[in-house]
């Protein structure tokens, strides 16, 4: 492998990217799953949940913070390792960027403060009304971050001018790209789904600890309910973009699959060795014809090959394919652990399935590991273009040399080694913890009729 400054600027931004969207995918759904549990206890009374919203809002000041720091350090990425790539799409996408600081990351910044410590201060309703806005902000900073990404994997509605730039000329065509409707609904769903996860292997974790505990069932049962409903839709929603892949970014679909041949009657290549130097599978097991029939749903639909389109123009077929198969593999345990569990809830037997806890434990990162999975098959395999078909990478890096990267890339192991795994650590430990019911009575020396018994308690969540 030649370390040249092209291959280490693409790792430095993977590190980055790979650890920056665990904390804002963990966001949006657990900012979706605060307002729930607001309104529910708005709706009900019931203490339990207002213990978890007191409980897991915590965890998401702790991930929103994280998030944050780690998404800056990608926006100076950008102009000192890619600043040709900036110079170029900067005309496209920095509008789309700009309006996710914007109308996203300002309207949860401003709300997160009332969120966090307004409760004493602005009354339960517009309380509320602040946790379904800051909901509303993680879901809109989703929308233009997929909405930018899914103009560099399908570009439409642009003109060059003469200084090789990216003019937008239907901005309306190019937010709405033809692949982003669906990539923006893939990726709200792997945010549900990978904070049922989250909540599923706390609640878990604690009934095996504390079995009974009373909040810790109504979250697990919480989970169960969204990993059965939103993994098998996952699932159908991944195979219509994938067909939709198929027709805008055939390589990579060749790439996702290890088809090399173009023809009829593909086989699907349940796992196999693919070989870009030979420019075939020296292994696979494969079921004929399912290859075409998945795709295009029909057996004797032709399929393009990798041959096709050039040694040049080919992704790194091993990565994206075995990152494919690992997300789909994590997706059905997903599915697994959502049916698993619902049949256990009807039995009567959840709480006390110790194997099923420890399952549902074990699959608590499961979902991060599939969003980076899909994360990796979609940017790798639509190289070796950063913006499809128009702009490669190795012509958008920076002019700077892989001893500059590498120093940089140094620097950003050993911060994030620290930084991150310190912040993770800490909210593993708060979720090992557990909820539990905050009110406390008042001291022995402070009657219930006295006027210290009526003092204001901490506004802090």
């Amino acid at each position: 492998m030649h370390l040249d400054a092209v291959l280490l600027a693409r790792l430095q931004f993977a590190f980055t990217i790979a650890w920056h969207i665990i904390f804002p995918a963990f966001t949006i759904g657990l900012a979706s799953y605060l307002a729930v549990l607001e309104g529910l206890w708005l709706a009900t009374g019931r203490a339990a949940f207002d213990v978890l919203y007191r409980f897991w809002v915590k965890i998401f000041a702790l991930s929103f913070g994280m998030g944050v720091v780690s998404g800056v350090v990608m926006s100076y990425e950008f102009g000192t390792n890619w600043s040709v790539f900036a110079a170029k799409a900067s005309p496209a996408i920095g509008p789309m960027l700009g309006f996710e600081v914007l109308t996203a990351f300002f309207l949860e910044a401003s709300f997160l403060g009332v969120m966090l410590f307004g409760r004493q201060k602005v009354g339960k309703a517009l309380h509320f009304l602040a946790t379904c806005i800051v909901a509303l902000g993680t879901l809109s900073s989703a929308f233009w971050i997929i909405s930018a990404n899914s103009w560099m994997q399908h570009p439409v509605a642009f003109m060059m001018d003469e200084r090789g730039r990216f003019i937008v000329t239907d901005w309306a065509k190019a937010i709405f790209s033809p692949t982003m409707p669906l990539r923006f609904v893939h990726m709200v769903l792997a945010a549900y789904l990978s904070t049922a996860l989250v909540v599923g292997a706390a609640s878990a974790f604690m009934l095996l600890k504390r079995p009974g505990q009373a909040e810790s069932r109504i979250a697990l049962r919480m989970a169960i309910g969204m990993a059965l409903v939103v993994a098998p839709l996952q699932l159908l929603v991944g195979d219509a973009a994938g067909k939709q892949v198929a027709e805008v970014q055939p390589a990579k679909l060749a790439a996702i699959e290890a088809f090399w041949d173009t023809k009829g009657h593909q086989a699907f290549n349940v796992i196999a060795w693919p070989d870009r130097g030979v420019q075939a599978n020296r292994f696979a097991l494969a079921v004929p014809e399912l290859g075409s029939w998945i795709t295009h749903g029909r057996a004797d639909a032709v399929v393009t090959g990798l041959k096709d389109v050039g040694v040049r123009n080919q992704p790194p077929v091993a990565v994206v394919f075995w990152a494919f198969r690992i997300m789909v593999g994590l997706g059905v345990l997903m599915i697994l652990e959502g049916v698993a569990g619902a049949v256990l809830w009807l039995t009567g037997r959840l709480d006390r399935t110790k194997l099923f806890l420890a399952f549902a434990t074990l699959m608590g990162p499961a979902g991060f590991m599939a969003v980076i999975a899909g994360w990796t098959t979609a940017e790798v395999g639509r190289q070796p273009y950063v913006v499809y078909g128009w702009l490669r990478t190795a012509d958008a890096v920076a002019p700077v040399g892989p001893a500059q990267v590498s120093v940089s890339l140094l620097a950003f192991l050993v911060v994030y080694a620290v930084v991150f795994c310190v912040g993770a650590l800490y909210i593993l430990r708060m979720m090992a913890e557990g909820p539990a019911p905050l009110a406390k009575p008042p001291p022995p020396d402070r009657a219930p009729g006295s006027p210290m018994a009526a003092a204001p308690t901490e506004d802090l969540p």
